[in-house]
């Protein structure tokens, strides 16, 4: 378990700074609403500046979770290169273990450009 979050803050720091990917990007901010069955909505903010990893991956909330998260890099570039401002979705978690208690998030990305 400790090695998998090793490897994923490794991804983080090789994935580079927002400014040197999207200089035209002066900030992303995402707003998330996970949802599990038996398990009350938790929402999280996050907030990414141009000094901020260009990694746009968030971890499922289930302790249990193998492979699993939400990857919302494609999200996230593709409206930058149709230079939109704001997207609202909803992803499944992509955990590759076989219990079917896997959350979902209803997010909204909004970006403001220099």
């Amino acid at each position: 378990m400790m090695e998998k979050k090793q490897e994923m803050m490794q991804q983080r720091r090789e994935a580079g700074s927002i400014a040197t990917h999207f200089p035209e990007v002066a900030s992303i901010d995402m707003d998330m609403t996970y949802n599990q069955k038996g398990t009350k909505s938790i929402r999280r903010t996050f907030h990414f500046s141009p000094s901020s990893y260009a990694f746009f991956i968030v971890n499922c909330l289930r302790k249990d979770c193998v492979d699993g998260g939400f990857d919302l890099t494609q999200v996230i570039t593709t409206m930058i290169r149709n230079h939109r401002v704001e997207v609202k979705g909803v992803l499944s978690c992509k955990g590759t273990d076989s219990s079917t208690n896997h959350s979902d998030i209803v997010y909204e990305v909004s970006i403001q450009y220099t």
